[in-house]
C-alpha cells in the first residue's frame, strides 16, 4: 500500500489546472460513465473510470531539440516486455506483459462530471492494467463500467514553454480527473525534477496524488499521476503520462512506474497533427 507524500511546495502552484483544451483530433463518444475512451477514427467506445473529470492540455516548446530515435524504437529495452509506440507524437515506451496495450488510434480520456461534453485531459495509444479491476453500476441504470487499475499512454503539449511546465500542468489536472472531482483541494504534487531516460531523452517529471479522495462507491477513492514532459524528434513538446489507484491492493507501485518511465524514447518523424492529444 502506498502512502501520499506531502506536497513539498506549500504554496500554490501558479498554473493550477490548465483551462478548458481544444477537443480531441477526432469526436469522442462518451458512455454514461465519468470517462471514455475511444478509437480515433474507429470511434469505437471504451468505458473508464467511474469517477473521472479533467483537461487536455497541449503545449509546444522551442530549444534545443532531443535526441535522435534508437535503431529499433520498437524493440522493448525491457526483456519479456511489450512496446507500446505512438507514431502522432514519434514516441514509444515500454510496459510489463501483463499490460493491455491498445491500437495507436485509440483515445483515453476523462470527462468533466458536470459537462459530459467537456473532454479534460487525454491521451492517445494507451496501455492498461487490470482493466476490469473493478466494476460497478455506477448510475444504477444497469450499465455496468469496468475501472481499470492503472493507465498510461503519450499526448501532445502545444502551448507548454519548457518540459517542467508540461508535467506540472498535467500531472494534478491527471488525478482530479480521474479520482477527486469535483474536489481539487485533496490533490498534492512535487515540484518538477529534471530527468534523462535510458536513450538520452531529456526532461522533466512532476508527481502527483490524491489524499483524502471522497468514495461514492467501491471503486472510488485516492490515486496518483506521474507525468514527463520532453521534446520529440520535430522538437514538439509532448508528455508521457501514467495514472493509477493507490492504497488498494496490487496498485502499482512507485519503483515499477519509474521504471516503466525509463524506457520512455523518441520512435521517428511524428506526424501531423501534433496539437491533439
Amino acid at each position: 500500500m502506498q502512502t501520499p507524500t506531502p506536497n513539498p511546495n506549500p504554496h500554490p502552484n501558479p498554473y493550477r489546472f490548465p483551462p478548458p483544451p481544444a477537443p480531441p483530433p477526432a469526436p469522442v463518444r462518451k458512455s454514461r460513465s465519468r470517462a471514455a475512451t475511444a478509437g480515433i477514427g474507429a470511434l469505437t467506445a471504451l468505458a473508464l473510470a467511474a469517477a473521472a473529470t479533467a483537461a487536455v492540455v497541449l503545449f509546444r516548446g522551442d530549444g534545443e531539440r532531443p535526441p535522435t530515435a534508437p535503431a529499433d524504437p520498437t524493440k522493448p529495452l525491457v526483456a519479456g516486455w511489450k512496446t507500446v509506440v505512438n507514431p502522432q507524437h514519434g514516441t514509444a515506451f515500454d510496459v510489463p506483459p501483463d499490460w493491455e496495450v491498445l491500437a495507436p488510434t485509440v483515445f483515453s480520456g476523462h470527462v468533466d462530471d458536470v459537462d459530459p461534453d467537456k473532454v479534460l485531459i487525454g491521451h492517445t495509444a494507451p496501455a492498461f492494467y487490470k482493466s476490469k479491476w473493478c466494476s460497478i453500476d455506477g448510475d444504477g441504470d444497469g450499465q455496468v463500467t469496468d475501472v481499470r487499475l492503472a493507465n498510461t499512454g503519450t499526448k501532445g503539449a502545444v502551448g507548454a514553454k519548457d518540459a517542467a511546465e508540461v508535467a506540472e500542468k498535467s500531472a494534478p489536472t491527471w488525478v482530479y480527473a480521474a479520482y477527486t472531482q469535483p474536489d481539487k483541494s485533496v490533490v498534492k504534487w512535487d515540484e518538477p525534477k529534471e530527468y534523462t531516460t535510458r536513450t538520452g531523452v531529456k526532461g522533466s517529471y512532476v508527481k502527483a496524488r490524491s489524499q483524502g479522495a471522497a468514495r461514492p462507491n467501491r471503486c472510488a477513492g485516492d490515486g496518483r499521476a506521474v507525468v514527463f514532459g520532453f521534446k520529440n524528434s520535430r522538437g514538439d513538446l509532448v508528455a508521457w503520462n501514467f495514472y493509477g489507484r493507490t492504497g488498494v491492493p496490487g496498485a502499482v507501485g512507485d519503483a515499477l512506474v519509474m521504471r516503466i518511465m525509463s524506457t520512455v524514447r523518441l520512435a521517428g518523424e511524428p506526424k501531423d497533427p501534433a496539437a491533439g492529444p
